[in-house]
C-alpha cells in the first residue's frame, strides 16, 4: 500500500515510478505491452529448437511460458485500453534487432535468439527473477519485471485517489479482451474495468512470473499439462530445467527443488544460429527467402494483434492461428544447415508495411489469410440472405435478406468450414492444419467469359465461377436454351432477371455484344447465403468490395462474387458449389 498524506489520500508515487499522470500511466502501460512482447521471440526460438519426442519435458515448460506471456501481454492491453489508452504493436519498436535490451528496463540484461540449452535458460532465469523482498518500485530502468509492475500498481493507486475511479478507467468496455475471445490454456483473463480489476490484472502477470506473494515457488494456478498438482512460477519452471529436478509442496526458493527428476536432453536440440540476420545470406537465397516468409508471417501476427487490441478482440484467435504457420516456416529454417555445427533460424525483423504482401487497416476490404479464415476491414456490413423456392418443386425464385449480425470494426469469416462460432472464425483452421491454397484463375472477367447473343441481349458466362444456385436453370428450360426467343421481350425480361439474382456473377448480360454489362445496384456488404433445406451455401461479396488473395494479388474486384466458407472448393477462395456435394449445413451463431 501507498503511504497516506495528511488529507489520507495516496501519496505520490516515488520518484524512479514516475507516474503522476494519465498520460505517465498510459506510457508505463504501453512499455508493459513491449516488454511482455519482447520475450515473445526467445522463447518461440527456443521452444521450436527442441525435438518434442526426445525432451517433452523441456517442451512443456517453454510452451506453457510463451502461452502464459501471450496472456500477459492481453491483461496489459486491456489496462491499456481501460485507461483510455491505444496499445500499439505494429511497429518497428516492437522489433528491434537482436540482441536487444527489456524495454526500459536492467541494461545489463540482453535477450538473444538462441537455442534452448544452458545459454537460454540462464536468460529466462535473468528475466523472470523475482524482485528481493522489499525492493522498491521502479519505472524507467527497473531491476525486475515485479518492479516495474509494482511501479504501475502505485501510480494506479494514487490517480485513483487524486482523479477518481471514473476518471482513470474511461476507456471503452467493448475493447477489452474475454476468455469468450481468447482460449488460453492457463491463468485469468480478466477484464480491466476498474482498480480491482486492475489490481487483479497486475496480480496474474507477476504471480505467474514469480510466485505468489514473493517468496513462494506456486503461482496459484493449476498446472496446465498435470491438472493433479499445483502449477510452479516461470522463474522456478526454468529452475527446475537447470537443476533437472521438480518442485514438490514444502519447497521453498531456498531449498530448491527436490522432487521427481526432469530429463532434459540437450543433444536433442536443433543447434540453430544465434541472433540470425537477414544480411548473414543473399538475396534469394534459400535461408534469407526462408527468413523473409517468416518475418512476413510474423508481421500478420504482430498486424492481427494490432486490430485485436484495438476494438476487434475477436482476432486475437485468429492471431494465434498464425502462430501455428510460424511454428512450421522456424522448425523449417532450423532444419536448414547454416555453418559446420549450425542450423538456420528466424531473424524476427519488422517487415514495414509497404513490403508487405497484405495489411489490415481502415480500407473496405477482404484479405484472404494463408490457410485462414477472411479478414475483413472498413466497417463492411454481414448480414444473411435465405434463398426463396418454389414450394412445387424447389424451383429458385429469389433472395430474401435477413437482419445485420452484429460484427467488430474488423472481423474474421470462417474459411475451413469448422469454426463452432460460424460464419465468424475462432481458430479452428489452425488446429486441424486446414488447407487453404488458392487455386481461382486471376485473370479478369473479360477474358475468361464466353459469350452467347440472343435478340436484344447478350449473355456472358464464366462456368468457373458458377456456385450452382440455380437461378439460370429455371422452371421450363435454362437461359441458354431462352436465348433463341429472345425476340419476346417477356423472355429477355426473365432472362435478366435470373441473372440479376446469380450470386456469383458467373452469368451477367449486356443489350448487345461488346456493350457495357448491365449489373444490379448492389450494396457494399457480404452476406452469408442459406440455400433450400437449410444448405450451407457461399458468402456473397457485393457492391465491389475489393478481395486480396493469401499471396498479394487481388481478384477483379466485381460487383458481385461468392467466396467459399465450407473449406472444400476446388476454386479456393472463390465457392463452386462443393457445399452441395457435401451437404453443408450452419448452425446459427
Amino acid at each position: 500500500m501507498n503511504d497516506l498524506d495528511q488529507r489520507g489520500l495516496a501519496a505520490a508515487p516515488a520518484t524512479s515510478a514516475r507516474i503522476v499522470t494519465l498520460d505517465d500511466l498510459r506510457e508505463h502501460l504501453q512499455w508493459a505491452i513491449e516488454l511482455e512482447h519482447s520475450t515473445l521471440p526467445p522463447y518461440l526460438c527456443a521452444l521450436y529448437s527442441l525435438d518434442p519426442e526426445r525432451n517433452p519435458e523441456a517442451v512443456e515448460v517453454v510452451a506453457s511460458v510463451f502461452a502464459e506471456e501471450m496472456l500477459h501481454l492481453t491483461l496489459a492491453a486491456n489496462l491499456l485500453n481501460a485507461v483510455g489508452g491505444r496499445p500499439h504493436l505494429d511497429t518497428p519498436g516492437m522489433l528491434p534487432p537482436h540482441p536487444r535490451r527489456l524495454p526500459h528496463g536492467d541494461r545489463s540484461l540482453e535477450l538473444s535468439l538462441l537455442p534452448f540449452g544452458a545459454e537460454a535458460l540462464e536468460m529466462f532465469l535473468r528475466i523472470e527473477q523475482p524482485a528481493p523482498p522489499g525492493a522498491p518500485a521502479e519505472g524507467d530502468d527497473y531491476e525486475t519485471i515485479g518492479q516495474f509492475y509494482a511501479a504501475i500498481e502505485e501510480g494506479l493507486r494514487y490517480l485513483c485517489d487524486r482523479l477518481g475511479e471514473r476518471e482513470v478507467f474511461s476507456g471503452d468496455p467493448a475493447r477489452q479482451v474475454t476468455a469468450v475471445h481468447f482460449r488460453h490454456t492457463g491463468g485469468r483473463l480478466i477484464a480491466v474495468e476498474d482498480l480491482g480489476s486492475a489490481l487483479a490484472a497486475l496480480e496474474e502477470i507477476v504471480e505467474q512470473g514469480e510466485g505468489t506473494a514473493r517468496g513462494e515457488v506456486w503461482d496459484g494456478d493449476q498446472d496446465v499439462f498435470h491438472p493433479d498438482r499445483e502449477e510452479v512460477a516461470h522463474y522456478y519452471r526454468f529452475q527446475e530445467l537447470k537443476v533437472g529436478r521438480r518442485y514438490r509442496r514444502g519447497d521453498t526458493p531456498q531449498t530448491g527443488p527436490t522432487g521427481e527428476a526432469v530429463a532434459v536432453d540437450l543433444a536433442a536440440v536443433r543447434p540453430m544460429r544465434r541472433n540470425p540476420r537477414l544480411a548473414d545470406h543473399a538475396p534469394g537465397s534459400a535461408i534469407r527467402t526462408a527468413q523473409e516468409e517468416f518475418n512476413q508471417t510474423y508481421a500478420a501476427v504482430l498486424n492481427l494483434l494490432d486490430q485485436a487490441f484495438n476494438g476487434s478482440p475477436r482476432l486475437l484467435a485468429v492471431a494465434v492461428g498464425s502462430m501455428y504457420t510460424l511454428k512450421a516456416q522456424a522448425q523449417a529454417l532450423m532444419q536448414m544447415p547454416d555453418g559446420e555445427d549450425t542450423s538456420a533460424g528466424p531473424t524476427f525483423d519488422y517487415v514495414p508495411p509497404e513490403l508487405r504482401r497484405w495489411r489490415i487497416d481502415d480500407r473496405q476490404r477482404i484479405v484472404v489469410l494463408p490457410d485462414g479464415p477472411y479478414v475483413v476491414s472498413g466497417e463492411v456490413p454481414l448480414r444473411r440472405k435465405r434463398k426463396i423456392v418454389s414450394a412445387e418443386n424447389d424451383d429458385a425464385l429469389t433472395w430474401k435478406t435477413g437482419d445485420n449480425l452484429a460484427t467488430e470494426r474488423t472481423y474474421a469469416l470462417c474459411r475451413c468450414g469448422h469454426s463452432s462460432a460460424k460464419p465468424f472464425c475462432d481458430g479452428t483452421h489452425a488446429r486441424i492444419g486446414f488447407d487453404g491454397t488458392e487455386t481461382a484463375d486471376v485473370r479478369p472477367y473479360e477474358e475468361l467469359q464466353h459469350v452467347h447473343d440472343g435478340v436484344g441481349i447478350s449473355a456472358q458466362r464464366v462456368g468457373e465461377l458458377c456456385i450452382h444456385a440455380a437461378f439460370c436453370i429455371g422452371r421450363t428450360k435454362p437461359i441458354a436454351a431462352m436465348l433463341a426467343d429472345t425476340d419476346d421481350s417477356d423472355v429477355r425480361s426473365n432472362i435478366m432477371s435470373r441473372i440479376d439474382h446469380c450470386p456469383s456473377g458467373s452469368y451477367s448480360y449486356a443489350l448487345h455484344r461488346g456493350g457495357d454489362s448491365i449489373e444490379p445496384d448492389l450494396p457494399q456488404a457480404i452476406s452469408v447465403l442459406e440455400e433450400e433445406n437449410g444448405l450451407a451455401s457461399a458468402l456473397w461479396v457485393t457492391g465491389g468490395v475489393p478481395v486480396v488473395r493469401a499471396d498479394g494479388q487481388p481478384l477483379q474486384t466485381r460487383n458481385r462474387m461468392t467466396l467459399c466458407r465450407c473449406g472444400h472448393s476446388a476454386n479456393k477462395p472463390l465457392c463452386d458449389g462443393t457445399h452441395r456435394k457435401i451437404g453443408f449445413h450452419e448452425e446459427e451463431t
